[in-house]
């Protein structure tokens, strides 16, 4: 019986314990492509590629990021079609300058180039691990549902947006949790 209550008190307490690798520089590859505001008349630069020091693989996203002429951003993104239903995130290794960036995921109520649910994160010069829950995502425009469709996700990117500067965002690994 006491084993029944145990049991039954930590499946209360329990956590989605499993993980889904998107990529991990690896044996786990997703298809990425780096894309910036020149898409729409901006002036924003983009660089993204593989890179490594000593035994850590990583993605670099850099570039200049530039508001004028209507722009404002560079991205690397993957498609990604998933049900994402039996998980709580999106969890990520990062580092980079002390700046905001953005994880962008597309679902099918994104209908427009601009449609997107939005997160941010901070970055700084050492290596972290931060999970980002989907109820942290919000909708970038009205018309959109307010919850993110977790069943039914297209792309996941990262994106250096809004302001000018210098972006350099490393990533190291990307998963589900």
């Amino acid at each position: 019986m006491k084993k029944l209550y145990l049991s039954l008190l930590l499946s209360l307490f329990a956590v989605n314990s499993y993980t889904m690798i998107i990529d991990n520089l690896d044996d786990k590859r997703a298809d990425w492509n780096a894309i910036s505001d020149n898409v729409m008349g901006g002036i924003s630069e983009v660089n993204f590629y593989q890179a490594e020091e000593g035994d850590e693989k990583f993605y670099r996203l850099e570039g200049s990021v530039s508001t004028a002429n209507n722009g404002g951003f560079i991205q690397s993104v993957a498609r990604f079609p998933f049900n994402a239903e039996d998980y709580t995130g999106i969890r990520i290794k990062i580092r980079g300058t002390n700046d905001d960036y953005y994880v962008w995921i597309r679902t099918p109520a994104s209908r427009f180039p601009w449609d997107r649910y939005i997160a941010s994160f901070k970055s700084n010069e050492n290596w972290s691990v931060i999970e980002i829950p989907f109820t942290d995502f919000k909708k970038s425009n009205f018309y959109m549902p307010t919850r993110l469709n977790k069943s039914k996700l297209r792309t996941i990117a990262f994106a250096a947006y809004g302001k000018d500067f210098q972006a350099q965002l490393d990533i190291a690994q990307i998963e589900l949790y």
